[in-house]
């Protein structure tokens, strides 16, 4: 064989073993009870803001604490140490990527779905506009 087509053989094979260590490390999405039962490792949760329970902002130490509920239920104080995101109140799934601690789940980032301002009252009727 030559040089070249061992280098490209090489090449390729660490290309996948990269591709397989990348897949290995997604994160999936879980809820609290398992996200409580990883040990401290970092976990995705899809959750519904606690309307319910109370929301703090503690600027000295820059915490923002507040209730969620998992897909499955479960409810679970949340402290993020970041600012409140804006409109965060109206949004409607909050995914959060954290760990679990013995008070609360710890969130390291925060995403919203915020509710859609496209709804069926507001669709537009495309054959409508240009006749």
């Amino acid at each position: 064989m030559k040089n070249s087509q061992v280098a490209i053989i090489i090449a390729i094979a660490v290309l996948i073993g990269y591709t397989l260590v990348k897949l290995g490390n997604s994160a999936t999405y879980s809820d609290f009870t398992t996200a409580a039962s990883a040990g401290g490792d970092a976990t995705t949760v899809i959750a519904f803001l606690d309307l319910d329970a109370e929301m703090t902002f503690e600027p000295k130490s820059v915490q923002f604490s507040f209730g969620a509920i998992d897909k499955q239920g479960k409810k679970q104080r949340i402290v993020y140490y970041e600012p409140k995101p804006q409109d965060f109140e109206r949004s409607e799934e909050i995914t959060l990527t954290g760990y679990d601690a013995d008070t609360a789940f710890i969130a390291t980032e925060i995403l919203m779905k915020c509710p859609s301002k496209y709804n069926e009252q507001n669709e537009v009727d495309s054959d409508k506009i240009y006749k």
